[in-house]
Order: structure tokens, then C-alpha cells, then sequence
């Protein structure tokens, strides 16, 4: 699949991205990337919920009426779920929601994410830039030339560039991240997925095993 890539003032360089087929051009796995989002989300959860039961809660232990002759239930503690005040029966404990999944599968949704926005015609290959310090007017001007300014964009590196994400950082809509952060959730979140050419060979690589 041939890709025009752009300067950072939306023109056309003249140049050409081949991107392969084997990592854009895929039959999406609905499944995989199901799994992979769900796994994304699970482990943005701190799962440190957690409610009183009855052996945490302070009163009482004396047994507060007598176990035969009142004509109702027993009743043992006032620290017993069923009285106000009392301890949460089978409340949240903190847990860890987060799952295994193995790497072929995690290769074969993220493939399945970017052949879906490559079908859609939401990926953008950009050259390599840099600015000489980190200004949000410099990235804003960025985003107008290519007319994502008021869309979800997702801006992918070869390489770190300090520069760049911290010039973005102040901005809601768009996300800068390197290779290694690259996740299905981030992708099919994105309306616009822009990959500068320093990317594309080591996203290729790392999803073609």
C-alpha cells in the first residue's frame, strides 16, 4: 500500500510509504482487538476499592438478645450486616483486574487496529520534524496544516522526542507517543492516526514476527 507522506505544513513531499500489506492490509480479528482493548482497560484500573466488613468495624461483640423466645431471627453482633452501622456484607475488596494475553494475539489486534484505520483512510505517514523547544503553538500549527485540529489524533515516533510531547502535552485532543507505546485501545481511539516515517519501519518489524 503506497501512502503520499506530508511535511508538517500538509504538503506533499513527493515521496512514497510503502506500508505492508502483512501489518496494514490484514482481515481484521474482531476478537483479538476485543480482548486487547478490554485487557488496556482492565489495567487502567487501580482496583483499590474497599468497603468495612463486620471484623473491621468498632462496637460491640456483646450478643444483643437472647438466642430463643423473641419471635425473631437470631442475632449474634450489632456489628452484623443486617443492622445500620454495621459492616458491608461481601463488600469490594482491592483486587487486581488485570489479565495475561499472549503476544501473538496482542500482534494480531494491533494489526487488526491499524488495518482499520489504514481501510478508513485515517492514517497520515508525516516526515520527521523537530522544534527547537517546546511550544503548543508550534504543535497547533501542526495539527491546523493537516486539518486535525479538532479531531482525536494520535502522533507516533521512531524515537523520544522530548520537544515534540511536551509541546502537545497541554493539548486534549492529541496524543504523542513513541514505538513501544504504541496499543490497540490508542489506535481505534484516535479519529486520525499520524505515523512519521522514523516509525514505520520498526512498527513493521515489531508486528511481523
Amino acid at each position: 500500500m503506497k501512502v503520499a507522506v506530508l511535511d508538517i505544513n500538509g504538503k506533499e513531499t513527493g515521496r512514497k510509504a510503502d506500508l505492508s500489506d502483512a501489518v496494514f492490509a490484514i482481515e481484521p480479528n474482531n476478537h483479538a482487538v476485543y480482548l486487547d482493548v478490554k485487557q488496556y482497560l482492565a489495567n487502567q484500573r487501580q482496583g483499590t476499592h474497599k468497603a468495612k466488613e463486620r471484623a473491621e468495624i468498632s462496637g460491640s461483640t456483646r450478643k444483643i438478645k437472647k438466642q430463643k423466645g423473641t419471635g425473631t431471627a437470631r442475632a449474634g453482633s450489632i456489628k452484623s450486616g443486617v443492622f445500620k452501622g454495621g459492616g458491608r456484607m461481601f463488600g469490594p475488596r482491592p483486587r487486581n483486574y488485570g489479565f495475561k494475553l499472549n503476544k501473538n494475539l496482542k500482534r494480531l489486534a494491533r494489526k487488526s487496529a491499524l488495518s482499520i484505520k489504514a481501510n478508513e483512510k485515517s492514517i497520515v505517514v508525516l516526515e520527521d520534524f523537530n522544534f527547537d523547544s517546546p511550544k503548543t503553538k508550534n504543535f497547533v500549527a501542526v495539527l491546523k496544516a493537516l486539518d486535525l485540529e479538532n479531531k482525536k489524533s494520535l502522533f507516533v515516533l521512531g524515537a523520544s522526542n522530548n520537544n515534540v510531547y511536551l509541546s502537545s502535552r497541554n493539548l486534549k485532543g492529541s496524543e504523542v507517543i513513541s514505538n513501544s507505546e504504541l496499543s490497540t485501545y490508542k489506535i481505534l481511539n484516535a479519529n486520525q492516526v499520524v505515523l512519521l516515517e522514523s516509525s514505520l519501519e520498526e512498527i513493521e518489524s515489531n508486528l511481523s514476527k
